[in-house]
């Protein structure tokens, strides 16, 4: 059997495009787009490149993140057609965390090794900038050496308008008070007309942009992400990885990119506007390859959400391109509130059980990429800090228990 015969499907432009990749050369939108509509010989093909290209950029560590997420309010008023999590704030199961319950859920991160808290919220429309500030200031009193992950660009947005300062005058001033770096979130996809579909009161492209270069500028770094999976088409998807890279190649400011699939039981965009219900498992994959090999070298932290891909497909993902398992959350609402149902935390002696049945190494790193600590022995691996949950018994169980009788000693 000749090796050819495993590439003969491929089509000329295609293996011209994956050899362009891992020859280092930068790739066109146009490939992207290309990419992003390959299947079966093809898309295997691209999986198998992207990861070539994985191991030269990055080896074979899979790194995460010890984090807990901590959502202060769920009462919000931009009105996203994706969004499950928002309530107003007459709304039964609407909250606004005192700042004492953050602490406590800070508390509680550090107990449990977290390095990283990750705070965001809704547009609450009784806030202001001073709610953003009071926050870190709380959490980097008590807890100085936790990195605060904070404030998506939506959420800079709103406060900027309310506070009357520049934009970097009023970064540096949240960066004074413990703000470490800023999810690149509330990007979905960079394109105005989509954008209008999907939250035509959310910020505009040029304003997401213009908060993250800001950010950069003061070096305050951000994630990246893209949301995907519903009404965008390959071309937005391309044309949205190609602003990236413009974006780092200025900046160099990414730590990472995010690909975040939609999840659609329960928000309008599914229900009564005709998306797609979610990606499909070749999409997740093909994403994750493309980006792989057209971020590079510029961005090199490629990240699995394993909240939207579950545990398995986060395994192949991470053979397809990616080099990162993200986050273990400890709390997550808002892919949850939208019907995603792969758990809220991951505990790391999860995460590195799963690295490791794929071969790879678990390394824990820094929000920033600084590696904190590596696993190269499972035997050496620490006891579990997580909180010890006995199992709840169902009714009909509980009652059979109740009524077993133990037997006597010396019967």
């Amino acid at each position: 059997m000749s090796l050819d015969r495993l590439f003969g499907e491929l089509r000329p432009e295609v293996a011209r495009i994956l050899d362009a990749a891992l020859s280092g050369r930068e790739l066109s939108v146009d490939d992207a787009e290309l990419l992003l509509g390959t299947e079966g010989a093809e898309l295997q093909a691209l999986q198998r490149a992207a990861d070539v290209a994985r191991a030269e950029d990055k080896g074979d560590d899979v790194s995460f993140v010890v984090c807990r997420n901590i959502n202060f309010t769920n009462i919000c008023y931009v009105g996203c057609t994706f969004c499950g999590f928002s309530r107003h704030k007459d709304e039964e199961d609407a909250y606004d965390h005192p700042m004492e319950a953050l602490l406590v859920k800070a508390k509680d991160a550090v107990a449990r090794g977290a390095t990283e808290v990750c705070i965001q919220g809704g547009i609450h429309p009784n806030k202001d900038h001073t709610h953003y500030r009071e926050i870190l200031e709380a959490i980097k009193g008590e807890f100085p050496d936790l990195h605060i992950h904070a404030f998506s660009p939506e959420e800079i947005d709103f406060g900027h308008k309310k506070s009357g300062m520049e934009l970097s005058d009023y970064l540096r001033w949240l960066v004074d008070a413990g703000l470490g770096s800023m999810p690149g979130t509330a990007a979905e996809i960079l394109d105005d007309e989509l954008r209008r579909v999907l939250a035509p009161r959310k910020l505009d492209t040029a304003r997401w942009v213009e908060i993250v270069k800001a950010a950069h500028g003061i070096g305050l770094r951000s994630t990246s992400t893209l949301m995907y999976g519903h009404l965008e088409t390959q071309r937005h998807v391309a044309n949205h990885l190609g602003l990236l890279r413009d974006i780092q190649q200025e900046t160099g400011g990414f730590t990472e990119f995010v690909p975040l699939g939609f999840i659609h039981e329960r928000n309008t965009l599914f229900n009564h506007m005709h998306a797609r219900p979610g990606s499909s498992a070749p999409e997740d994959l093909r994403l994750i390859a493309v980006a792989r090999l057209f971020l590079r070298p510029g961005i090199q932290n490629i990240q699995v959400s394993w909240v939207k891909l579950g545990r398995k497909l986060s395994q192949i993902a991470l053979m397809s391109g990616a080099n990162d398992f993200g986050g273990t959350l400890m709390e997550e609402s808002i892919s949850r509130e939208s019907g995603s149902d792969h758990g809220e935390n991951l505990p790391q002696e999860e995460m590195r059980r799963l690295i490791r049945e794929i071969g790879r190494t678990p390394v824990e790193r820094s929000t920033e990429y600084g590696i904190l600590r590596r696993f190269d022995d499972p035997i050496d691996d620490p006891p579990s800090l997580e909180p010890k949950i006995e199992p709840q018994l169902s009714g009909p169980a509980r009652q059979r228990l109740a009524n077993k009788k133990v037997p006597a000693a010396n019967s």
